[in-house]
């Protein structure tokens, strides 16, 4: 099987315009003279002045090896003549002379969206109801209190057995005692979070409760922006970066009471666990990473430093780190929060989604951010339909034999599943067409490329700490030469996955799936279905893991002896169906039992 790590090293990319235009483009000559056309002539290609660099039938010959392509050498000799003419001409917009500025918050004009014309997409109405807490007796030890549930905390405060400005203290103690370990803070936000717990403690005091997440202190993953705090990408290059707005998301926690106390760490322009402050590690492992892009958010919220985080996933940034971290991940469907104000990626594959310690504060958290923003322009109103208490039993679970009974499956994988049959549901054998769904992630390269596009061409992007071949700047690069041709039919494959997958969330109410199955990584991402990762269990590793491809001259260091890490399954949920996830995740998180453990020494 081809991983998607073995795509993103050695897939091929190719596209005759940009092998031959290079970085500068050197102008040849003025304009052939051209007569007056009779009136009533129509325009024509092939007769703009012509652009670019000096081109040779040995260019076209080489190009032919990245693009699959055959020519004649007749054939190569027309297109040195025509190239200058026809196509180099549309280099204009980024060399000059009508060079256009691409705003950073600009999307594409095609947007994505997820069913596909479908007018009858989720639940018809909103409904909110979670479990009955009892109200527990305040802990007398910091550690206890800050271990305790988005929940719990909350009715706390409600009843005002614990304040904000307390809470808050506990969270900005544990951040200055355990971050040098952990690496998983950008910007500390101390003053402003006890600015804003300070108010929430005034407005409770005076009877104006906003809700669950009043008072509640969280940080958020730095590619949101936060209005006159940095919001640096993680990567050097933006490291001073101060935006003048909030993000969409973080001003819709503010107004449900939230607490911002940090921006957290993210791999370099959301890729893996490497910034430029160093490395993010797992709390239940110091010797290696948090995994990413995720990786602040959710080493923080295992260790205890917030009640909750925002995270961001493309393709395995929610899912990956909450995997090795042990927390909880919910990746909603595409297009249910907006993402204004928020680092671009990938315009049609980026979500935005909380990770916590529990399933249903992923979903107290989800309710507050569930909104559209005319900033985004995929963003679209959803309803929101989760109650605890509703039954399970009867709700079909589908999931991939082959899949369960090979790596990177798990006995915890197969455990869950039966897991799932005890309380009621039916598993459902359930099948995907056997095609190369990695090269879907032509358009990930593309779109990425694209977004930092300035990056690149300036050489900003050589500043960046990691330039190893599946790092960004290196793919950026590479990207340039993709073709625009492979990338409208990898669109077209897009929804052809798209209609299977629709196909398949037909016959069931959601998916049991290996966490780190690439298949249904690349698929899920693509497609926008939602997601929850939850931690189900615990095994035992012997080596030091890595997002990086393997690098012979730097092996993953071996450990002394093996060593005992969370696991967790994920479940795919049907688009804007988050409800039946949390309902189902959180019987088996109850059934599981795992889910209160905390890293040693935290």
């Amino acid at each position: 099987m081809k991983t998607r790590r073995d795509f993103l090293t050695q897939a091929p990319l190719g596209v005759l315009g940009a092998v031959v235009a290079g970085r500068a483009v050197a102008q040849t000559g003025a304009a052939p003279a051209q007569s007056t056309p009779p009136p009533g002539s129509p325009g024509a290609f092939n007769t703009a002045p012509p652009v670019g660099p000096k081109l040779t039938t040995a260019t076209f010959a080489e190009a032919e090896k990245l693009v699959q392509v055959t020519m004649t050498e007749a054939q190569r000799q027309m297109a040195v003549a025509n190239w200058p003419t026809s196509m180099a001409a549309l280099l204009e917009r980024r060399t000059g002379p009508r060079k256009v500025t691409l705003e950073e918050g600009l999307a594409p004009a095609t947007t994505w969206f997820p069913a596909m014309g479908r007018t009858h997409v989720g639940p018809a109405h909103d409904r909110f109801v979670p479990a009955k807490l009892p109200l527990a007796p305040l802990p007398a030890r910091d550690e206890d209190i800050a271990f305790a549930s988005v929940a719990q905390l909350g009715a706390w405060i409600r009843t005002r057995k614990l304040t904000s400005t307390r809470l808050t203290k506990i969270y900005l103690d544990r951040i200055k005692r355990y971050d040098p370990q952990l690496r998983c803070v950008i910007t500390l936000c101390e003053e402003h979070a006890l600015a804003q717990a300070a108010q929430a403690d005034k407005e409770i005091a005076a009877g104006r409760y906003r809700g669950p997440l009043h008072g509640i202190p969280w940080g958020a993953k730095d590619l949101l922006d936060t209005a006159g705090i940095a919001t640096t990408y993680g990567a050097e290059p933006f490291r001073h970066r101060v935006p003048k707005d909030d993000a969409a998301v973080v001003r819709m926690l503010d107004q449900a009471g939230a607490v911002l106390v940090a921006k957290l760490s993210l791999g370099a322009l959301a890729l893996n666990d490497i910034w430029f402050g160093g490395q993010t590690m797992n709390p239940w492992l110091l010797q290696e990473g948090a995994s990413g892009s995720s990786a602040g958010p959710a080493a923080a919220t295992a260790a205890g430093l917030v009640a909750f985080a925002m995270g961001s996933e493309t393709q395995g940034s929610i899912i990956s780190p909450c995997m090795r971290c042990g927390t909880t991940g919910l990746r909603p469907t595409y297009g249910r929060v907006p993402r204004t104000g928020a680092m671009t990626l990938c315009w049609t594959m980026d979500k935005l989604g909380p990770i916590a310690r529990s399933v249903e504060d992923t979903l107290l958290v989800l309710r507050a951010i569930s909104a559209p923003d005319a900033g985004d322009t995929a963003s679209v109103p959803a309803h929101l339909d989760y109650e605890a208490a509703a039954p399970i039993k009867g709700l079909k679970v589908g999931y991939f034999p082959g899949w369960m009974k090979e790596a990177p499956a798990t006995e915890l994988d197969r455990a869950a599943l039966e897991q799932l049959r005890a309380l009621g549901l039916v598993p459902t054998a359930v099948s995907l067409p056997d095609w190369p769904y990695d090269d879907l992630n032509l358009l990930l390269f593309a779109e990425s490329a694209a977004a930092f596009e300035e990056l690149t061409l300036s050489g900003a992007a050589d500043r960046m700490r990691e330039q190893t071949p599946d790092a960004w700047p290196n793919l950026f690069r590479e990207s340039r030469f993709l073709s625009a041709v492979d990338f409208v039919q990898a669109d077209r494959l897009r929804r052809k996955v798209a209609t299977e997958m629709a196909r398949v969330m037909g016959e069931v109410d959601l998916l049991l799936v290996p966490s780190l199955r690439d298949e249904m990584l690349v698929i899920s991402n693509m497609t926008g279905h939602p997601s929850l990762t939850l931690r189900t269990g615990f095994v035992e590793v012997s080596q030091v893991r890595s997002d990086w491809a393997p690098n012979p001259a730097h092996p993953r260091p071996m450990l002394p002896r093996p060593h005992r890490v969370p696991y967790g399954v994920t479940l795919i949920g049907r688009l804007f169906e988050e409800g039946t996830l949390g309902r189902v995740g959180r019987a088996l998180e109850a059934k599981a039992g795992v889910a209160r453990e905390r890293p040693p020494g935290f």
